[in-house]
């Protein structure tokens, strides 16, 4: 049974995301982890959805059932669990959260005990146990067997400490305004605390989780509240994460969104210049803009190029001992500091780079024009493998011959099939990708 998405276990809290579904995959997680255990602890946290604690509840229990020791963190952000998995020398650890998704979906990441996401290797195991009736049935401890469990609220002061210890010593915010958007997620607390003790004059927006406002209209998936405060309050820069704070969008000074790849572009350049980038390689993913590539040649840096999901990108760092990876859509992993992306060490690199060069935000990450790049997303219900589809190669064969670089996938996530067309002509690029898309929506339907 096929369980995993690109980023975990994702769906519709109560539907798709069951308590039967969580204890089950609970237990057989917990004897695929068992096979590598030093400790006996799995650590277990959740963003802010209010049916955070529905799942919650139910994997611990699975987890203790199987003799498993579990800590409980409460609300913090997925890269604050892969950070105390490792610092806290657990087995493994357990993120509940859909991320950007809206409240009513709900997911589950699982961080072995070096704090890194498993890899699909280690998803196939699961999913293998998971249909294991007869060896679920038989791995239930008795007795003293049966594992513990306790909550610890403390923790959110080492994952402060480790992020603020990203940030140059002889650096300070010192006079500078930020505006951060922690968009009623798991990031609420964290991301106030961080920049206040570093100095910054912070201006704190969407901070009052109440179980069904995480990412409504607000956060990385909704800037404009951001954009709007920057100008209102004439701060030097925005920071908006989204629910489970893995993910970093940037608001300049003028109010405008940076885009993801001129921001990766910028911090790459800057990380050379301090001798942070390993290798001169970073990575990013087949989204990213051919002009990202360009700008990282012409400063002798090398853009390795890897499938959607920060897990992809962090697997290819390690593979090419690079620092610096990212997606265009905010998730930057600095390896020095995280296990996975972290839009916490994200912001403060950024504020490094922005206190050294004496600049404003505005300038600093306009250092390069984006070649023309349209997205479109088409719902769908079904999907049907793409070279199954008639006319689709002759399609894909058309928009190529026209110079445009393509890439169409589903999503790992959702029930949505991802069109992107990038061009040097604008006019060409639209109506390919008007065409393109009038083409896969009367195909699907």
């Amino acid at each position: 049974m096929r369980i995993f998405g690109t980023d975990g276990v994702r769906g519709k809290a109560g539907i798709d995301i069951t308590p039967i579904l969580a204890i089950k995959l609970g237990i057989v997680a917990g004897l695929y982890f068992r096979k590598h255990s030093i400790t006996n602890k799995i650590l277990v946290g959740k963003d802010t959805r209010k049916s955070g604690y529905m799942i919650e509840n139910a994997l611990v229990s699975a987890l203790t059932s199987v003799g498993y020791d579990v800590i409980q963190v409460g609300p913090m952000p997925t890269p604050a669990i892969a950070f105390l998995t490792e610092d806290m020398r657990c087995d493994a650890g357990i993120m509940i959260s859909a991320s950007h998704n809206p409240y009513e979906d709900n997911g589950i990441k699982f961080f072995n005990r070096f704090g890194y996401k498993i890899d699909e290797k280690a998803e196939a195991e699961i999913e293998k146990l998971f249909d294991d009736q007869d060896l679920i049935e038989s791995s239930y401890k008795t007795g003293l067997e049966i594992g513990n469990s306790k909550r610890i609220d403390d923790v959110i002061g080492r994952y402060i400490v480790h992020i603020k210890n990203s940030f140059p010593k002889n650096l300070t915010l010192q006079g500078i305004r930020v505006v951060v958007d922690t968009a009623n997620g798991a990031g609420y607390k964290v991301a106030p605390t961080i920049f206040s003790e570093l100095g910054a004059d912070v201006v704190v927006i969407n901070n009052k989780p109440n179980g069904q406002n995480i990412n409504e209209q607000c956060g990385a998936m909704h800037p404009l509240s951001l954009s709007n405060e920057v100008r209102r309050y004439r701060a030097d820069i925005g920071f908006a994460l989204d629910g489970d704070a893995d993910r970093l969008v940037v608001v300049d000074n003028k109010g405008n969104v940076v885009d993801g790849d001129k921001l990766i572009g910028v911090l790459g350049v800057y990380q050379k210049k301090i001798g942070s980038l390993k290798n001169n390689k970073l990575v990013s993913t087949v989204m990213s803009n051919l002009a990202l590539e360009e700008y990282l040649q012409t400063n002798d840096i090398e853009l390795i190029r890897t499938n959607v999901g920060d897990k992809y990108v962090c697997d290819e760092m390690q593979k090419n001992g690079a620092s610096l990876g990212g997606e265009q859509s905010g998730h930057i992993i600095f390896g020095d500091y995280a296990k996975t992306g972290d839009g916490l060490v994200s912001a403060l690199q950024v504020m490094a780079a922005l206190n050294e060069s004496g600049k404003k935000s505005s300038d600093l990450f306009n250092a390069f024009e984006l070649y023309p790049q349209k997205l479109i997303n088409l719902n769908v219900e079904q999907k049907i493998p793409l070279e199954s589809i008639v006319g689709y190669a002759e399609k894909i064969q058309e928009v190529s011959s026209l110079g445009m670089r393509h890439l169409i996938r589903y999503s790992g996530t959702e029930n949505k099939l991802r069109i992107l067309l990038e061009g040097k002509n604008k006019s060409v690029l639209e109506s390919s990708i008007k065409d393109l898309s009038e083409f896969l929506k009367n195909k699907l339907s």
